[in-house]
């Protein structure tokens, strides 16, 4: 799908939409993207390395997310 039939299929969406907090994320997730090209650019970085890292192999188990969570 190319990002013109994904605008216009999402502008058909909002158009039909009558939930204002459906059409307020909407907004404030385009507000976000928009504001901080800087965080979205090392969020993006980051979620390639997560799938670079699962690919290789490179996971936690349950015990050492349990132990990297816990307060102590």
């Amino acid at each position: 799908m190319s990002a013109i039939e994904i605008k216009t299929e999402l502008q058909q969406m909002i158009e039909r939409e009558k939930d204002m907090g459906v059409l307020e994320a909407i907004r404030t997730i385009l507000q976000k993207t928009s504001l901080d090209p800087v965080l979205k650019e090392k969020l993006s970085q980051r979620a390639l390395k997560s799938e670079t890292d699962i690919a290789e192999g490179r996971l936690l188990g349950q015990e050492e997310i349990r132990q990297r969570t816990t307060r102590k």
